[in-house]
């Protein structure tokens, strides 16, 4: 059996009551104290979470916009220096490659963040459209991330750093910047609906940002957060999960992250062709948010129903921490995408109701 990949951190999580479980080939936390508590210190206060398992890949050289611009569906060419951008990668028949962020460092370098699990697929897909005028650099290894989401991520953070960080606004990042003592890429990013930052530091960094982080957050209730909360907030929020929500034979169209594919961007991008016609003759499959009328909670893979007719499945689900409801994330065909008409989600072999609903099921209140 392969050996587990570890974090930096993981000698740290047992210190503070971490369980940790395979996710993807890496030993990771999915929770301190429990799922819910995590979730809800999230929600109202912050929590800390170890993503060290995220892959980093820097990309420079002369040709690294144009280089870019074919690989991703966003427009990377709008992004000022000091500013990220989420997009996706996609194959030429429009499935997903992997969802990403594009840090853009200064002219011609820039940092794509990728998912964990995708980290050696991506990095070879990447290495298959580059040009001579482009170098590719796999830091994986030599980056670590926390992710500090919360109302009161700001006012903890604050105290630990000279930066003033209300200048930092969401989806821009500063370089070099000093937190705890320590040289961190300090980014107003996260993936809980929440506001929050992204610490990107070396390995020997985090143990020291992560202990002091939580030590300054006691007086707020800040918390360590394990992979469960970070499911579970990211899902209230209607953020896709490569694997669940995008995958090979999912679409950005059909998971409902059109903003990210600019088909009118001067050039070509792979999987433009595929995407133009799938947009032309309408999404086939649409994903849609699901609030359960009958009592069960609809889960990953469940069979979606209108009538005797399977219309789809379930990509993500579970009773919402915030919500207190049975919800689900479906993606069902385009016909049976309206609001608010009723379906049926297969749960052990009984068909419940359910009816769709808006999304995103949690917005944050400004």
């Amino acid at each position: 059996m392969a050996q587990l990949k570890r974090t930096p951190l993981f000698e740290t999580y047992s210190k503070y009551g971490g369980k940790t479980i395979d996710f993807g080939g890496w030993e990771l936390p999915v929770q301190f104290s429990s799922i819910k508590e995590e979730h809800e210190a999230v929600r109202t206060k912050a929590g800390l979470f170890d993503v060290s398992h995220m892959g980093e890949i820097f990309v420079t050289g002369a040709g690294s916009l144009e280089y870019l611009q074919h690989l991703v569906t966003n427009d990377v060419s709008k992004i000022q220096d000091g500013q990220a951008q989420y997009t996706a990668m996609c194959y030429e028949n429009g499935g997903t490659v992997d969802d990403l962020l594009v840090y853009k460092l200064a002219d011609e370098h820039y940092l794509l963040v990728v998912n964990a699990s995708n980290i050696e697929k991506d990095y070879e897909w990447m290495e298959q459209s580059k040009a001579e005028n482009v170098t590719l650099d796999n830091a994986s290894e030599r980056y670590g991330l926390l992710a500090l989401q919360g109302p009161l991520s700001e006012t903890v953070l604050q105290r630990l750093t000279e930066e003033d960080l209300s200048t930092i606004k969401p989806f821009r990042f500063k370089q070099d910047v000093e937190v705890a003592g320590q040289k961190v890429i300090l980014s107003r990013t996260g993936y809980t609906g929440e506001n929050g930052f992204e610490i990107y530091a070396g390995p020997e960094a985090l143990t020291v940002l992560w202990d002091k982080i939580l030590a300054e957050g006691q007086p707020e209730g800040i918390l360590p957060v394990g992979l469960g909360a970070r499911d579970t907030l990211r899902f209230e929020a209607c953020l896709a999960l490569y694997g669940q929500e995008l995958s090979k034979d999912i679409t950005p169209l059909e998971a409902g992250i059109n903003f990210v594919v600019k088909l009118k961007k001067e050039q070509d991008f792979i999987g433009k062709q595929a995407l133009a016609a799938q947009k032309e003759s309408g999404v086939p499959r649409k994903l849609v948010g699901i609030e359960m009328i009958d009592k069960g909670i609809p889960r990953h893979g469940y069979a979606v129903y209108a009538g005797d007719q399977k219309v789809g499945e379930v990509t993500t689900g579970t009773q919402s921490p915030t919500l207190k409801k049975n919800i689900g994330l479906a993606l069902v065909s385009s016909e049976h995408a309206e609001l608010g008409i009723e379906l049926e989600v297969e749960i052990r072999n009984k068909r419940l109701k359910a009816k769709t609903v808006e999304t995103p099921f949690y917005k944050r209140s400004n």
